[in-house]
């Protein structure tokens, strides 16, 4: 019955961790890399579609992403919806490819962008937080039960604890890394 619990809130904590890596994956570091295209959805047919399921997104150079629709008549809307997202880039087109070139970053745009990812991370460890109160909630339900030893109920708890350390530490180790390539010239 407790291991369910413990096995719940780590599988949470796991997702937790998986979806600030996603969010970092899709922040610039001056690099091009497709996954910054992951967070822009396209107005298609009326339905929002990733870029990435219109496109073949290629990154030729380090500081060029290279986007070519499957669907040439898709490339204004492919456009719009770059322009709209929060990347401030201006894309390029010439009716067949739309080239994205990355700018350099500036020192101010670097220190938003560390501000945003202490955000993201402050979300993830309070989400990773939420999930060690919901098991500590079940856990505690159970000892009113009687399903479960007040010895027992510390020992999980417990572990509920270290596994939440566990957590937070990873998030804060990715947050130090993205932060070091971020400010890195």
């Amino acid at each position: 019955m407790a291991k369910e619990i413990i096995s719940e809130a780590e599988a949470n904590m796991k997702k937790t961790l998986e979806i600030v890596k996603k969010e970092y994956a899709s922040m610039r570091a001056g690099r091009a890399t497709p996954a910054l295209l992951d967070k822009v959805n396209v107005n298609y047919y009326g339905t929002p579609t990733p870029v990435s399921q219109m496109a073949n997104i290629t990154a030729p150079e380090a500081r060029l992403l290279v986007i070519q629709p499957w669907d040439k008549s898709s490339l204004p809307e492919i456009e719009k919806a770059i322009l709209k997202s929060d990347l401030g880039i201006n894309p390029t087109s010439d009716g067949t490819v739309i080239r994205l070139a990355i700018p350099q970053l500036t020192q101010e745009r670097r220190q938003e962008l560390v501000k945003v990812i202490r955000k993201k991370a402050e979300e993830g460890r309070v989400a990773v937080r939420n999930v060690r109160r919901d098991a500590n909630d079940a856990l505690k339900a159970k000892e009113k039960k009687g399903d479960l030893s007040e010895d027992d109920l510390r020992r999980t708890q417990d572990e509920v604890q270290k596994m939440t350390d566990k957590y937070i530490k990873e998030i804060d180790q990715i947050t130090g890394h993205k932060e070091q390539e971020i400010t890195q010239v």
